[in-house]
């Protein structure tokens, strides 16, 4: 989804060829996994030149992003707590990040009065 977000259109040789040549997976993975992105409704196809599909996001990085965090808040019923408790445990949310949150949350606040 990067190599879409970043460099727009692309065919699968195209993303393929973007990904690190250190622990880039065969042509034929990426090609599934791009096949199995547009079955799910998160790229489409944009047009075809020859046998090649050139292919586009249908969704955007903010949405993938919602998507991944709903379905994380999923795994815990929904409620935020137990995933900022992890997140604090892990060592991975820090000081500046909760400002930051704040900062969000105060502007959020002001935005629907």
């Amino acid at each position: 989804m990067e190599v879409l977000w970043t460099r727009g259109a692309s065919s699968v040789r195209e993303i393929h060829e973007q990904l690190p040549p250190r622990g880039r997976p065969a042509y034929t993975t990426v090609q599934t996994m791009v096949y199995r992105l547009e079955k799910k409704g998160a790229l489409r196809c944009a047009k075809r030149i020859g046998n090649a599909n050139i292919l586009e996001a249908a969704i955007t990085r903010d949405e993938a992003h919602m998507t991944i965090i709903e379905g994380l808040l999923g795994l815990f019923d929904g409620h935020v707590k137990p995933v900022m408790a992890k997140l604090v445990q892990s060592g991975r949310l820090t000081l500046d990040d909760i400002r930051e949150a704040e900062e969000a949350l105060k502007q959020l606040k002001k935005g629907k009065r």
